[in-house]
């Protein structure tokens, strides 16, 4: 009898899924800080604030010993119940708590959403730039992904004309982000509701992520950004607790669905999933008390500031950004003047100057050698310090 030291056959689909090059820029500047090396990390999406006092204390509470069993499969009844009445109180639409699903992260929401709308061979929009993993998501249950160029023009996405001209038969859905994720830009509103309009017309399913909307920039009068849902009602809405109140680590998400696909979703919930964290929605409950809302503005207004010293900084040391962004925390700039590919400048910049960032080859082809992503996430401090020390490397790239 002989045995053989090769290790299991890996699935086309594992063997195809490329690295998430934001984690692989992070795990380099982890072991450049093992070396004794000061590092800046602009790399990832993750806010220094942490969750809310209210939240954090809300936690204490439930890991007091109580039993924490499972939640149902779509989450805490009083959790969905607060997530709609929070759509009513901040963007003024009216949500049937029924229509929520509590995911864990809204990573698990994307999961469920391209389990209950892909089958495989079907074509799905995204714009390029976008969020890898969105893309990666699709393709794991058998989307073929078209990667749609987008513009400055467009702000980096997609618009209704573009959705228009890449429809195809095999089109079966479109998928958007605004804010997005590399570039911070948002979908004008009604540029929005054409796009989604379109999409409908057309039979396709409309996923939106708007995952930072509530980062976004107000309007001249105050108002905060309109969510989809406004829009087009029967979208599919995808959300997190981990950006605008900064959980990322507790894995905690959630979708809006349109109500025909609620059943199939609990039956995929329950399948895949379970529940979300049971502690982690008990917790959730205080994030939206006045005092944890009131607290997440106040850092939302430190985020635009914090926006605000990274471009001023950028366009110092002559690092353009096309498009300013107006929501997240990312801003999206071009190194095409500095000779060097986004990944020579980032892995340079990494290494002779210990400033980590991401580059454009995360996030599609068409900017994928020309544009870097920054994180300004990281506090007012950190982001001066890379700020100078980028200029001081572009400085010698210029000598």
């Amino acid at each position: 009898m002989t045995s053989s030291t090769a290790g299991p056959r890996l699935s086309a689909r594992a063997r195809g899924t490329a690295p998430f090059y934001a984690l692989e820029f992070g795990r380099q500047a982890a072991a450049l800080e093992a070396q004794g090396h000061k590092v800046v990390k602009l790399s990832i999406g993750e806010p220094d604030f942490g969750a809310p006092a209210a939240v954090r204390e809300a936690m204490r509470e439930a890991m007091d010993g109580r039993p924490l069993p499972y939640t149902a499969a779509l989450g805490l009844p009083e959790l969905r119940e607060a997530i709609a009445g929070f759509y009513a109180e901040r963007h003024g639409v009216d949500v049937d708590p029924a229509r929520v699903a509590v995911t864990a992260g809204a990573s698990a929401a994307l999961v469920l959403a391209a389990a209950a709308l892909v089958d495989p061979g079907d074509e799905v929009l995204i714009a390029d730039p976008s969020y890898p993993c969105n893309r990666q998501i699709m393709e794991s249950f058998g989307a073929r992904v078209r990667l749609v160029p987008t513009s400055p023009e467009t702000r980096f996405q997609l618009d209704a004309a573009a959705v228009r001209e890449h429809w195809s038969a095999d089109t079966r859905g479109v998928m958007v982000a605004t804010p997005a994720n590399p570039t911070g830009t948002s979908v004008p509103t009604e540029e929005l509701a054409a796009l989604c309009a379109l999409a409908a017309e057309r039979g396709g399913w409309r996923l939106v992520d708007e995952i930072y909307l509530d980062l976004a920039d107000r309007d001249a009068d105050g108002r905060p950004p309109r969510s989809a849902l406004a829009l087009d009602p029967g979208a599919v809405v995808v959300n997190s607790f981990s950006k605008y109140f900064g959980m990322t680590g507790w894995r905690l998400g959630w979708c809006v669905l349109p109500e025909e696909l609620v059943p199939a979703v609990d039956r995929l919930a329950q399948n895949y999933f379970l529940c979300a964290s049971a502690p982690a929605q008990l917790a959730a409950l205080a994030c939206f008390t006045p005092g944890a809302l009131a607290e997440c503005e106040e850092r939302r207004a430190e985020f635009a500031r914090r926006r605000a010293l990274v471009l001023d900084g950028l366009a110092g040391i002559g690092l353009p950004v096309p498009v300013p962004p107006d929501g997240a925390f990312y801003v999206y700039f071009d190194v095409s003047g500095t000779g060097l590919s986004s990944w020579e400048f980032c892995e340079r910049a990494l290494r002779e100057a210990h400033v980590a960032l991401t580059p454009g080859l995360d996030f599609g082809q068409v900017s994928a050698d020309t544009h870097v992503r920054l994180s300004y996430a990281a506090s007012s401090a950190e982001l001066a310090e890379g700020i100078e020390r980028l200029g001081r490397f572009t400085a010698t790239l210029r000598a």
